[in-house]
């Protein structure tokens, strides 16, 4: 196993760390783990390490012997050897006593690093051993890392964590860490309350939900999903039971000041150093600070991270991000998820959204199929068959988001006259029917098993004179977090009323409750939706590791 979490808690952070706009900082945060010193530190660090016995030589005439690694495999790995009762590293020369290869020895390999680029090294672990004597012997044993896996939304969430305001406004001439069109978040103790009425209702305990106070410096970098994606890895143990570590994978958003002197990571992400490794957690970040045109810093958000849980031909499920030749995410941190080899990725085109994020129009759910799941997907032309049934019910003059902040509150029919002269959801509708030509082919779903939610998509400039994408001009309800398999939180749409009712609310109740799923609304379109948002967006949780509940 990768050993880089922190057993001891000894690795801190200084004052100052949350906010500092330098790159040393994150490069010192991320080496300090386990496995960056020459110590197993303590019981609990042990277990870490993978045991391998050298069993006892049969002849009396050894006189000693040697393990060793290929050159390229030796900074990837540390060797152990247990002696008077403690564990100490055995050094490069790798030498074995005469004693402890008599009377056999235990020894203990400690993984330094996940596997990131196979080009490099693809996690094999090639050890030797050879005993010394009159008739030299060798024995070999081959290891490999194990892989990173993320986990999926099927998973019970154990740890919920969301942001929480913090004092102050961002300094001037810091780099913009948000994206630069989007409003200050607001209303935040109706989505922190909404959020912890999903969870209770869920039956997660109030413990699990945690709201983090970052920075006065970062204050608007609420999106909790953005900056990591979690995932893990696991070992069989001589019980039985499975080992298992979590990993954390960091954002690769790299950050440059307006004078282009200064740089760091995402600051944000450093709260993962502060409040969430520790024993059994680490944290890994993998970026470049070289990158084409192509790379687009939102794509590079974890949002755009999702996995599908198994099915058959997959039985570790599978990844899933949006990029283009054109449009794409840091080529190191893909090719980090490829390297582990376990769970091939479905790549969609998400360029067409100002995000650009996969969790913006598709959402495993539970249901009730051979494999127990589907997708839940945006749907416009649903949206606006709605519209549109709100009109002939009289209501064509019933204004979108009017109980909202909105600064924008069309009629439903001041909506559909702007849909027909710009067909800004007709378009959303082509590309999200791309993405499902690729969702149902990789993973063998039907059209009919898709749970489909209404939301309405605008086109607007992604910044003064750039391209126009699109954005979830109503909250996009697939963008949601899921709580358990059967319990969904989703943002409150704030749809068109009839006869008091709100048709997006109502459509996408009856859709996801003939999944077997219930949802638990969360108030979040001043906090998240109004800066180009959601729930998800908000969210981030550390699930259970395994298999999902019966259904």
């Amino acid at each position: 196993m990768p050993n880089i979490d922190d057993d001891t808690r000894r690795c801190r952070l200084r004052p100052g760390d949350l906010d500092r706009l330098d790159v040393a900082v994150d490069r010192r945060l991320a080496a300090c783990h386990d496995a960056a010193d020459e110590v197993v530190n303590g019981a609990e660090d042990l277990k870490d390490l993978t045991p391998v016995r050298v069993r006892p030589a049969r002849a009396n005439d050894a006189a000693g012997g040697r393990v060793s690694l290929p050159a390229a495999q030796r900074p990837y790995v540390r060797i152990f050897v247990e002696r008077d009762g403690r564990y100490v590293p055995l050094g490069g020369a790798g030498r074995l006593t005469a004693r402890e290869v008599r009377q056999g020895a235990r020894l203990a390999v400690e993984g330094r690093d996940i596997v990131r680029d196979t080009r490099r090294w693809g996690g094999r672990v090639d050890l030797t051993l050879t005993v010394a004597g009159a008739e030299p012997r060798r024995a070999a044993l081959t290891l490999r890392m194990t892989p990173v896996l993320l986990q999926h939304d099927l998973q019970r969430a154990r740890h919920v964590f969301a942001a929480a305001p913090g004092p102050g406004a961002p300094d001037s001439g810091q780099p913009a860490e948000v994206p630069v069109h989007t409003r200050p978040p607001g209303q935040w103790r109706q989505f922190a309350d909404s959020l912890r009425a999903a969870t209770r209702a869920a039956g997660l305990p109030d413990r699990a939900l945690r709201f983090q106070a970052g920075s006065s410096r970062w204050w608007r970098d609420i999106w909790r999903q953005d900056i990591v994606e979690p995932g893990y890895v696991s070992k069989p143990t001589p019980g039985g039971t499975p080992h298992t570590l979590r990993v954390l994978l960091r954002s690769p958003n790299h950050w440059k000041s307006a004078d282009g002197r200064k740089e760091s990571l995402r600051r944000a992400g450093r709260l993962l150093f502060r409040d969430l490794r520790g024993p059994g957690v680490g944290v890994v970040q993998q970026y470049t600070t070289r990158r084409g045109p192509g790379v687009d810093e939102l794509l590079n958000f974890t949002g755009n991270v999702e996995s599908l849980p198994p099915y058959p031909g997959h039985p570790r499920g599978r990844i899933v991000y949006g990029a283009t030749a054109r449009r794409h995410p840091d080529p190191s941190f893909t090719r980090m998820l490829r390297a582990q080899r376990q769970q091939e990725p479905v790549v969609l085109d998400t360029s067409w959204l100002i995000a650009g994020h996969a969790d913006e129009t598709v959402h495993v759910v539970r249901a009730d199929n051979a494999r127990g799941w589907t997708l839940a997907v945006s749907d416009p032309r649903l949206a606006l068959g709605l519209l549109r049934e709100a009109r002939r019910a009289g209501a064509g003059g019933q204004r979108l988001f009017a109980d909202t902040v909105a600064p924008d509150k069309p009629t439903v029919d001041e909506f559909l006259r702007h849909e027909a002269a710009e067909g800004d959801n007709a378009d959303a509708a082509r590309h999200i029917d791309g993405q499902l030509k690729v969702l149902l082919r990789e993973t063998g779903l039907r059209t009919d098993e898709l749970v489909r939610l209404p939301v309405l998509y605008a086109r607007v400039e992604s910044r003064p004179g750039g391209p126009r994408r699109h954005i979830a001009f109503s909250p996009a309800l697939a963008n949601g977090l899921s709580l358990t398999a059967r319990d969904y939180a989703a943002p409150v749409p704030h749809g068109p009323r009839v006869r008091g009712r709100d048709l997006f609310r109502d459509a996408a109740e009856r859709a996801l409750t003939a999944s077997g799923v219930r949802v638990r609304w969360v108030e979040n379109f001043s906090w998240a939706h109004l800066s180009l948002g959601e729930v998800h967006c908000a969210t981030n949780a550390l699930r259970e590791i395994g298999p999902p509940p019966a259904r």
